[in-house]
């Protein structure tokens, strides 16, 4: 009798007088029903395909945008932004690939499923340890990264002359190499027994282990792991939030100088970016965050019950929702330019303008209506 139910498939087996020969239908049932699990990569693959592509394009905008500004406080924001495209596109192709040949192996499909419930979720393979390890450190990543760059904006527009003798191009590559690090540091713990990687529902990826039998080293690396990524999150919010307010107050304030100006407009565009940034991890990466928080708290302290399914349904839409993320960043880029944004006031302006018009006619009719309406009773 099978003692693990990670898939939730199985239906408790009648007792025997003879486990050997009871242990052999079990484990065929158990793979009849992981047959059923999705093992068609056509979805995976167009899906790696279309985040290759975008981000190669975001990147090659933003080579091009910093060969031009390499000089201008901008640059910084775009080696910044120009990593983290990188970042994204790396992480794409590399977890990519791995859950592709997941798929592909048919890992989890007939006799070897059985042995994949069985095997000890301690012990996990070499695949899935590097995939787990893919999994954190390209997730935290991009979020210490967009954190970065909002923290260095709100120098920027903050404290101008501050950020001018403070932030280099040396001390930025300096600061994306301890990023890396901090993220790798984390990504590697479990290879010194600070929590284990595990195959999640429905075994095409791996993740840290939150649902079977988690210990008190897994919950806290789940804490660290959700915890490092909220904080940056909010971080961003704050530092974003204050850039925002800044550029509003010296926008109302109409001080007219062309240099000002055109960095107030560059200003804005980067903070347009970075809140398009912000917004895209926070929508994407949060229920991956939340539900992993959550299942490693309500399994560690064995209360998952009936609901261990729901949570596995919650973290498999987590995890795709957090792969979204790759693939909206480099749009940000792409379309919240400031040439983007002069084309899109432009038209917007030329509709408001075109709906006042109409609107200025319409009351003009109507008032020489109301003065003719008044002549005629004045004649009567």
């Amino acid at each position: 009798m099978l003692h693990s139910d990670p898939l939730g498939t199985l239906a408790p087996s009648a007792p025997s007088n003879h486990p050997t020969m009871q242990q052999e239908p079990d484990m065929k049932a158990v793979a009849h029903n992981v047959t059923r699990l999705p093992n068609n990569p056509t979805a995976a693959g167009l899906t790696m395909t279309l985040g290759i592509l975008f981000n190669v394009v975001a990147l090659i905008i933003l080579a091009k945008a910093y060969n031009r500004f390499r000089r201008r406080s901008k640059a910084t924001f775009l080696l910044f932004a120009s990593s983290l495209v990188a970042t994204d596109l790396a992480g794409h192709v590399i977890t990519g690939a791995l859950v592709l040949s997941r798929y592909s192996a048919g890992n989890y499909s007939t006799a070897d499923a059985a042995t994949n419930l069985q095997r000890d979720p301690g012990d996990p393979d070499a695949s899935c340890l590097f995939l787990g390890g893919c999994m954190v450190f390209f997730g935290l990543c991009p979020l210490f990264l967009g954190c970065a760059m909002a923290a260095e904006r709100c120098l920027g527009i903050t404290k101008p002359l501050l950020h001018a003798r403070l932030v280099t191009t040396a001390r930025t590559k300096v600061a994306l190499t301890m990023i890396w690090l901090m993220a790798l540091c984390v990504a590697l713990m479990p290879y010194f027994h600070l929590g284990v990687y595990t195959d999640q529902y429905p075994g095409t990826w791996c993740f840290i282990r939150v649902m079977e039998d988690t210990e008190l080293t897994d919950l806290a690396f789940a804490v660290l792991f959700s915890g490092l990524a909220l904080s940056s999150l909010a971080s961003a919010f704050v530092c974003n939030t204050i850039s925002g307010i800044t550029l509003i107050r010296a926008r109302l304030k109409k001080k007219s100088c062309t240099q000002r100006c055109s960095a107030r407009s560059h200003d804005t565009e980067m903070v347009v970016q970075l809140v398009g940034i912000m917004v895209t991890s926070c929508i994407c990466w949060s229920p991956l965050l939340i539900f992993g928080l959550m299942s490693a708290i309500q399994s560690y302290s064995d209360s998952l019950g009936s609901d261990r399914q729901t949570y596995r349904q919650l973290m498999i839409t987590g995890v795709r929702m957090a792969t979204c993320n790759q693939i909206l960043d480099p749009w940000v880029y792409i379309l919240l330019r400031r040439a983007i944004l002069r084309k899109i006031y432009r038209i917007t302006k030329k509709q408001a303008s075109l709906k006042g018009s109409m609107f200025r006619s319409l009351r003009g009719d109507v008032g020489s209506f109301q003065s003719s309406d008044k002549n005629k009773v004045t004649k009567i």
